[in-house]
């Protein structure tokens, strides 16, 4: 069982890797699910990553094929993204971040970048909110709450951008501000 002083301070201390810090050489799955154990916080053996996991993300286009039957750079980035977005949204939901982030016209490199950059920053604003609620075992349930309300507002904002991504994918043309659309079609739409 975790204590919630050890668990804050993980949540300031442990961090996915960079990029740089992913192995360069490939791993077999066994090394990939042992390594990913490292890559995110967890305290159940029941939310680990499991390798019929890693093959259902594969099968549904989630994460790249392995090469033969080895893993990479990329498809660590990909699992790390996954494993910390699983928790807290749908399948289909991740699929459309993950194209927009890792797919899209940058890098993997620095989606995965941007990725740890935000994961960091609330991981830290969780730890603050824990320090700022330090009462004793009599506030665990008012502490619990106060996690859920947040949770469930970040839950609601996640939602909503996820939407708006989803309208920009599926009519684009309607996704570009009335401002910016040429002279003659702001015209006809008035």
């Amino acid at each position: 069982m975790c204590d919630l002083p050890s668990l804050q301070k993980r949540l300031r201390t442990q961090r996915p890797v960079e990029w740089d810090q992913l192995p360069d050489f490939s791993l077999y799955m066994d090394q990939v699910l042992s390594y990913m154990d490292r890559q995110v916080i967890r305290f159940d053996e029941d939310d680990g990553l499991t390798a019929a996991m890693v093959n259902n993300y594969t099968k549904s286009g989630l994460v790249p094929r392995a090469e033969g039957k080895k893993y990479g750079r990329e498809h660590l980035a990909y699992l790390t993204v996954i494993c910390v977005l699983k928790r807290v949204m749908s399948t289909r939901d991740m699929d459309l971040l993950i194209r927009e982030e890792l797919q899209g016209d940058r890098p993997v490199q620095d989606g995965y970048a941007a990725f740890c950059e935000s994961l960091d920053k609330a991981l830290n604003l969780t730890a603050g909110e824990m320090e700022s609620r330090s009462g004793g075992d009599e506030d665990l349930a008012d502490a619990a709450i106060h996690f859920a309300l947040l949770s469930y507002a970040a839950g609601v904002a996640s939602s909503r951008y996820v939407t708006m991504l989803r309208q920009r994918q599926d009519h684009p043309a309607e996704a570009v501000p009335h401002a910016k659309k040429p002279k003659k079609e702001r015209e006809q739409n008035a």
